[in-house]
Formats: C-alpha cells, sequence, structure tokens
C-alpha cells in the first residue's frame, strides 16, 4: 500500500483527502481503511507527504515546504541546507522555531518578491541530529552551568550534582540533553570529563568530541588486533607476485608513520615508461564483519591535526604491518601500468604482490635532486629513477591539463606547534616537484583501477565530484565582472576545459589567490559514491580512491572489492548482490564522516590561529582583502591567517554594494574591495571563540 499510495500522490495534480485516496486505491473493508490512516501517519511522521491544515496530502517534493539541514549562524539566525535547491533558505531569529544547529527541520518557503534570496520559517524539528555537547561546566549555588563551545548552539543546560561525575568548575565536559525546561533552557547530565580548559592538549581534545570522533579503539579491536601477527609469514605469500627484488622505494612528509603507497619504475627497451604503484594490502589484514573492519568503517578516516593523528586503524597496523616501511617485507596490492611519450596508458596489471622497500624517501630530499641537483646521503643510487620519474610526471601533467584538469594552486597553511601544543610559528605548507609526482602517479593508479571494474560492470565505489552548478558559475563570473575581468562561455555546459581556461585567464591577477579560492568554494564537494558520474576537477571519466587504504575506509573497500572480482573470481549473485546494498551505506557514511574529518581540523586551525594572533595583538601585517560583507570585510595575509575587520570599528560609516561586493566611505569615499592590499594591526584575538579581530591602518 505504501508504494500505492506514493504514486498515487506522485502522479496527482492536486491535493487529495482520505476519502480521495480510499476511493482511488479502490479500499472497501474497514480494515484495508485503518491500514490507509496508518501508512498515512508513518509517511507523514517519515516527512515524506504534507498533511495541510485543510486534512489533504500531498508529496513533500510537490509542496511548497522543503527538508534541510539547519546551519546556524553565531548571531542567532540560520540557513536550511536543502538537497535539491541550488541555495539555502535563510530563516530570520524570529522564524527559528526552536531550531538548533545541526537539526533535521521542515520549512515553509514564504520569500517575498523583493527578496533575492529564499526566505522561510522553520514548521517542525523533525529530528535533533545532535544530542551531546561540548561545553565548560561551571557551578552556582551547586547547580551546574554548561556553557557550550558551539556559538552557533543557542541553550543554556542546568545539570543537577547528581549527574555531574564529581566535575568541577572549568572542566570541559560532554553533556547530554535529558529534557526540555524551556524555549533555550534544558536538563543535562554530564556523560563524561574531557579536562581541565587550561590542561595542555584538552582544546583540541574537546573539538574532537564535539565531531564523534573516537580516539581510543574498543576492547574487541584490541583483541583482535593482539591476535594478528606481526611480520609476514610465508603463507602470505601464497598466490602473490614477489617484487622483494625490484628497485621500490616511498616517498612521504618527515614524520609520515603511516606509508600507504610504493613507487617503482622502469623505461622499457619500446622507449616507453613502466609505472608501478604498489599499495599496503590493508584488506588481507582486515576482513570483512570483524570488529576491526567494523570499527574502521565507523572511523571512516584518519584524522590529521596540527599535533596528532587518529588513525582509522590501530598503531599496531598502521604504522607496522601494513605500512610500507623499508627493508621489510610487505604485502600489497600492485597496479603497473605502462605509459608510451605522451602519456598514453599501453598496458595495465593488478595483482596481490610482495614488496620490500629498498629506502623511506622524504619530499624534502627528493624536491632537494630534482629541483636543486643536491643530492642527500643515502640517495645516490636512486637519482636516476627519481629523475625518471620527474619525466614520467610531467607528461602524465600534461596529459591531464590537456584533457581539462584543473589546478587551482590554493595554499595551505601548516601551523607549528611546541610540545604543550602552543602555536609558534604558521607558514605556507609546500608543494614541490616530489609532492607534485606523488599525486600524478597516484591519480594515474586511481583511474586505471576504476576503469577496469567498471568496464566490467560490477558493483563499486567511486570518487565522484559533479559539474558546478549553473547559478554559482553565472555569480562567480558576474563578481568577477564586476572587477573588471570578462570571460565568455557556455554557462550551461560549463566543462572542466573552460574551468581550466578560467583558472589560467586569472593566474596574473593580482588578487588571483583569493578569486582561485573562491571559485573553488563554488565547485561541488567531491563524495564517494556507488554510481560513476565522473570526477570534474580531475576531468576524468572514472575515478576511485585506492591508494591510501591505512587511512580511508573507501579505499580498504577497494581492495577488498579487487580480492573478491579479480584474485578470487568471486561473482556469484549472492556476493554482487551483498556489495550493491553495502555499498550505499560505504558511500554515504565515508563521505558524511569525511566531512566530519575536515570540519575539525579546519576548527582546530581555527583555534590555533587565533591561540597564535593572541600573542601579536598590536602588531601591523600586510593583508589582502578576502571577502566583504555587510558587517565589515575578512583580510588574509600572508601566512595565511584570516581576520575580520568589523564596520563597526571602522572610522566612518561605510555603505555594502552586495553586486558589486564594496565597501564605500560616506566621508572619506574609500573604497575596499576583494583583492586591495592594506595594513592591518590585530586588534582582538580570542582562542576560544576562535576569531581574530583586524583594525584598518591604511590601505596599501
Amino acid at each position: 500500500m505504501r508504494e500505492d499510495i506514493l504514486q498515487l500522490l506522485r502522479t496527482s495534480d492536486r491535493a487529495l483527502s482520505i476519502y480521495d485516496i480510499q476511493d482511488k486505491l479502490h479500499l472497501k473493508t474497514a480494515g484495508e481503511v485503518r491500514e490507509l490512516q496508518n501508512m498515512l501517519q508513518e509517511l507523514e511522521e517519515e516527512v515524506l507527504i504534507y498533511h495541510s491544515k485543510k486534512n489533504k496530502y500531498m508529496l513533500l517534493e510537490n509542496s511548497h515546504l522543503k527538508k534541510g539541514i539547519m546551519r546556524v549562524n553565531k548571531k542567532g539566525f540560520g540557513f536550511v541546507e536543502v538537497e535539491d535547491l541550488s541555495e539555502d533558505i535563510y530563516v530570520g531569529l524570529d522564524h527559528m522555531n526552536g531550531a538548533l544547529h545541526d537539526d533535521i527541520v521542515l520549512v515553509e518557503i514564504v520569500s517575498k518578491m523583493n527578496l533575492d534570496r529564499l526566505e522561510g520559517r522553520v514548521l517542525k524539528i523533525i529530528r535533533r541530529q545532535v544530542t551531546r555537547y561540548i561545553g565548560e561546566i561551571n557551578f552556582v549555588k551547586n547547580k551546574g552551568i554548561v556553557h557550550l563551545d558551539d556559538p552557533r548552539v543557542k541553550m543554556e543546560i542546568e545539570v543537577r550534582p547528581e549527574d555531574s561525575l564529581n566535575s568541577v568548575d572549568g572542566h570541559k565536559v560532554v553533556v547530554e540533553v535529558v529534557k526540555k525546561i524551556n524555549h533555550h533552557k534544558y536538563r543535562g547530565k554530564v556523560v563524561e570529563i574531557i579536562g581541565h580548559k587550561n590542561d595542555p592538549g584538552v582544546d583540541i581534545l574537546s573539538i574532537i568530541h564535539k565531531y564523534n570522533i573516537e580516539i581510543d579503539f574498543p576492547d574487541d579491536v584490541k583483541e583482535e588486533v593482539s591476535k594478528m601477527p606481526m611480520e609476514v609469514k610465508e603463507k602470505d605469500l601464497e598466490g602473490r607476485r614477489d617484487l622483494r627484488e625490484e628497485e621500490i622505494f616511498t616517498i612521504d612528509g618527515n614524520d609520515t608513520k603511516d606509508i600507504d603507497d610504493a613507487i617503482s619504475i622502469q623505461l622499457l627497451p619500446n622507449g616507453h615508461y613502466q609505472l608501478g604503484v604498489h599499495i599496503a594490502d590493508v584488506s588481507y589484514y582486515v576482513e570483512e564483519g570483524t570488529a576491526l573492519d567494523n570499527d574502521a568503517m565507523e572511523r571512516g578516516t584518519s584524522v590529521y591535526l596540527v599535533d596528532r593523528v587518529i588513525p582509522m586503524l590501530p598503531h599496531e597496523l598502521s604504522s607496522g604491518i601494513c605500512s610500507l616501511n623499508p627493508n621489510v617485507d610487505r604485502l600489497a596490492i600492485s597496479c603497473i601500468m605502462e605509459f608510451d611519450s605522451n602519456g598514453k596508458q599501453i598496458e595495465y596489471d593488478i595483482f596481490p604482490s610482495v614488496i620490500r622497500s629498498k629506502i623511506q624517501m622524504t619530499y624534502e630530499n627528493v624536491n632537494k635532486i630534482l629541483e636543486k641537483s643536491e643530492i642527500p646521503e643515502g640517495y645516490e643510487d636512486y637519482v636516476e629513477s627519481l629523475k625518471m620519474m620527474e619525466s614520467l610526471a610531467k607528461i602524465l601533467r600534461r596529459m591531464k591539463e590537456k584533457r581539462g584538469y584543473i589546478d587551482f594552486l590554493v595554499d595551505e597553511a601548516k601551523i607549528l606547534v611546541d610540545d604543550n601544543c602552543v602555536p609558534t610559528e604558521i607558514i605556507k605548507r609546500d608543494r614541490g616537484v616530489g609532492e607534485l609526482l606523488i599525486e600524478d602517479f597516484m591519480i594515474a593508479a586511481n583511474e586505471c583501477v576504476a576503469t577496469h571494474i567498471y568496464f566490467m560492470n560490477l558493483p563499486f565505489i567511486y570518487r565522484i565530484h559533479e559539474n558546478p552548478k549553473e547559478e554559482k558559475v553565472r555569480s562567480y563570473l558576474s563578481f568577477i565582472g564586476t572587477l573588471g575581468y570578462q570571460i565568455s562561455g557556455d554557462i550551461k555546459d560549463f566543462k572542466p576545459k573552460a574551468m581550466q581556461r578560467l583558472v589560467e585567464f586569472l593566474k596574473d591577477k593580482k588578487e588571483f589567490k583569493i578569486l582561485s579560492s573562491l571559485l573553488l568554494r563554488s565547485m561541488q564537494k567531491a563524495i564517494y559514491k556507488e554510481e560513476n558520474l565522473g570526477h570534474y576537477g580531475l576531468a576524468s571519466k572514472c575515478y576511485t580512491h585506492f591508494t591510501s587504504p591505512i587511512r580511508r575506509y573507501p579505499d580498504t573497500t577497494v581492495h577488498r572489492l579487487l580480492r573478491t572480482y579479480l584474485f578470487n573470481n568471486d561473482l556469484s549473485q549472492k556476493t554482487l548482490r551483498h556489495w550493491e546494498e553495502k555499498l550505499v551505506y560505504i558511500s554515504e557514511h565515508s563521505s558524511s564522516r569525511e566531512r566530519a574529518s575536515v570540519e575539525c581540523e579546519r576548527e582546530v586551525e581555527d583555534m590555533k590561529m587565533a591561540e597564535y594572533m593572541e600573542s601579536h595583538i598590536g602588531e601591523e601585517f600586510d593583508g589582502m582583502i578576502s571577502s566583504v560583507t555587510n558587517f565589515g570585510m575578512f583580510v588574509q595575509l600572508e601566512n595565511l591567517i584570516e581576520g575580520l575587520v568589523p564596520i563597526r570599528d571602522m572610522n566612518d560609516f561605510f555603505h555594502y554594494d552586495e553586486e558589486r561586493m564594496t565597501l564605500t566611505g560616506e566621508r572619506s569615499h574609500v573604497k575596499y574591495m576583494i583583492g586591495d592590499k592594506v595594513l592591518v594591526k590585530v586588534a582582538r584575538a580570542s582562542k576560544e571563540e576562535k576569531i581574530i579581530d583586524f583594525e584598518i591602518v591604511k590601505k596599501l
């Protein structure tokens, strides 16, 4: 009956009463009518249908209502993200109806004709996704008051002494909401004490808890790991190609402990390159359905923070038996590819192997060889191979660029901290020849594996990046037009080559770094999907993640599928059905955990940047305006720290031009716009609030 009701409402051109539905479905008996009533109530609770005040039913997708995720601003208003809408729905403070950040809500669109943006009001909170919050507890008259870390969550939580876990003033705690007292006040109980706010590292731990990232591994996982061999045994080599005598090595950061990938290269007699990409065979040790596998699936990814790594797998695996450490036998899945001098792939082979990495190279030392012709000690025997790899990487990059690969050239910040996790310096992260070389080789292997399985027409997990939405492209081109930069192109079908031309066109502009970052933000987010939709940013028709199974669960899944399909030849209908169903969850959950990881990393960086600037209050820095709003403008410094110049602190009355994104002084007539260089002074900084405020000294 469920599908019959949905199909009926889907094809109806008007809302239907229960009697209309009963009549059209030819329901006669009292039992059938009761079943109809129950099913309508169930569909209403699932928010698939809308029940109007006039007792009419219609599909939610056909109504003026939308279901989405509430994102609350610090000032109390919010935006509802709706999956099938290109823009978010603005909800004013008076129309929030008690909705909190991250709630799933039902919102009614009530846009007025003179508003450019969609505006709405919350009708119903469908689901409160977050029930545990992080905050600092302090006691007043024997009652604990938890002040939440997240300023977007407008609620006060009281804790009775018996529910406080004996916490004391200044403790950072995880508090669970028990009941609602009134509109903004709730009763809660402390379920975990993170530590005192002044203890080293507790600041980062608080953010980790906020994103539900587990630090410790459960006992059943530890027990499984304790029984695993920590060295390769003879029986593990069955069915594997022995590559231990081959010249294979790794290139990673100076402090990398979890080494997923190793590489090798040969120049064939026909003049072609033979590239080997050898990836740690994690799925051999992490068997499907075990406690270890289930825990890794829930984590989804390792999390890399300024002073620590929270691994997806226990250290015994991530830094031990699975890591491709030098001079020890390690199990791998190898992808050997042959390329001609134009970068065209001629042949390839994917197989299980055993390797022995000859040396653990670092990007720093590889870059000395390839950029400065300096040869660090211990690298003498590998110079020829590295130069051959550099030649192939350049060929592969040219091939990617020819098809439309987009390099936004966006810088990343690297925060250096002392032993107490206090930031000492903030610099731009290096991206030298060595880093690009590994990136090119990993992309080649990922495409090779994805394409092979795609043409077998088997269930698989892809890394997809959909085309940018037309409205976003139009808005961006309109904005750069106000800066005097005009570029033509078909906005409806903005292919990667067109985006590539746009980046190339902007590359020599003074504000390129800002414009490139804004352009990247206008793109859709790359996600995991069980359906191949291509990868726009890479201009790739077929792409997956195969090369980092130690730190990403989708890669572990890809390895498991390769073993199932290629090495074990299991193509039974039962197996295919199993993966068709399971890959939907893995894709959605892995994408969700990736987002949480990225947001956690960004929040930690914002906090540490604010902490760093606390010791630079009153100092002056050169910067560039990166964004202009009706409440001020953001300025980015050379080291990528960004702060706000509040309009209230600017010595004039400024008019905001939303279309051109400018602020113009009424008396001074000075105009500020994105890309302007300015000298700023640090006015205030707060680690707790994660904010940095600047004052304008002068326009440069």
